[in-house]
């Protein structure tokens, strides 16, 4: 069997989940790693079984390397994935895609021009749970969606903050509780209840200091279905809890939290119905980055990889690539210009 050859951009935290993912594929190696320190890039390799770099154009050199995974802050994603598409390599990365559409398109022309394929990391989509809610709303069981609803309140403490070099900054975090931790739950949201018209927004930084950007914020949503909702999103709400999407429609209802799904009624009840109530009643497993970022699993992250390599075969396609992934970073810059200018913004941006 042909293994793919990953490389992947920046060793953070993150890194460590993709290494683990790319590690359970059948047909995934990590060859390589790339960070600014080398001795932090040769530890990283020990652990992992690849080859450590200190070089971006090293990395990109090495022998069969096919795809790399950008685990960057995100703010500097873009010339990492300009760089590798220039260097005909497959580019999948973290989430935001990036911090401004105009640095997001850059990478999908980039990409597109060099005729290699672009993902943005999502895992939340790759849960079991979400493709169950997902199906039920393209078979209309909802019927027409009234009320759809995010709520992200998370918890970082203020050393979270302070331990790293880009979090919390405009430069290189984009944002705040948005674009960093709500993203997943926005995504989720725009994908089940489909595009956004318009937004009305506020937000403020309550809970940290010595950040330039928001750990609060509370959106108003029209649909283009003509639906409503609200995202909350924040890193200041202890102890934290586990993210939540709330769905209500004319003939049907459901609630996910995490990987649970805690409502799920339809007017016109199926066989399967109540066992997805009773299988999915509980099945979050860890603490879902809610209070510590590192309290998740990789296994979502796993599938994302292989619905990428499979794509890359010709089976099927990739379910987030670059446009999709953009779609979450423009409701988030939707919402920070209702903020900044105090009035309700309209999508496309």
């Amino acid at each position: 069997m042909m293994k793919h050859k990953f490389g992947i951009i920046g060793i953070g935290l993150i890194a460590d989940f993709h290494a683990r993912a790319i590690a359970a594929m059948e047909k995934g190696e990590l060859v390589a790693c790339c960070s600014r320190s080398l001795d932090k890039a040769e530890e990283f390799g020990r652990k992992f079984g690849c080859k450590g770099y200190d070089s971006l154009e090293e990395l990109l050199s090495h022998p069969g390397l096919e795809i790399v995974s950008i685990c960057t802050a995100s703010g500097a994603h873009m010339e990492a994935a300009v760089s590798a598409a220039d260097a005909k390599k497959h580019v999948i990365s973290e989430k935001p895609l990036e911090i401004t559409l105009d640095r997001c398109d850059r990478m999908i022309e980039a990409c597109e021009k060099n005729d290699v394929r672009l993902a943005g990391i999502f895992p939340s989509r790759f849960h079991d749970v979400s493709g169950l809610i997902k199906s039920a709303v393209d078979e209309k069981r909802f019927g027409k969606l009234v009320l759809c609803d995010a709520y992200v309140k998370w918890f970082r403490s203020q050393e979270y903050y302070d331990e790293g070099g880009w979090k919390g900054t405009k430069a290189l975090d984009g944002g705040g509780a948005l674009i960093n931790q709500s993203i997943h739950a926005i995504d989720l949201l725009q994908w089940f209840a489909g595009p956004v018209d318009s937004v009305e927004s506020y937000t403020n930084t309550i809970g940290h200091t010595n950040i330039d950007v928001e750990d609060n914020a509370v959106a108003a949503l029209r649909f283009a279905s003509g639906a409503l909702g609200v995202i909350e999103g924040s890193t200041a709400v202890y102890p934290g809890f586990l993210k939540k999407i709330e769905l209500s429609g004319t003939k049907g209802s459901a609630v996910l939290e995490e990987e649970n799904i805690n409502f799920w009624r339809f007017s016109d009840e199926t066989p399967e119905d109540e066992k997805i109530r009773s299988t999915y009643a509980a099945r979050t497993e860890t603490g879902g980055g809610a209070a510590d970022p590192a309290a998740i699993g990789f296994t979502a992250h796993q599938r994302q990889f292989e619905n990428f390599v499979e794509a890359l075969e010709g089976n099927g396609s990739i379910l987030v690539d670059g446009p999709e992934a953009r779609k979450a970073v423009e409701i988030i810059m939707a919402i920070y210009r209702s903020s900044e200018r105090g009035k309700e913004v309209k999508l496309p941006l």
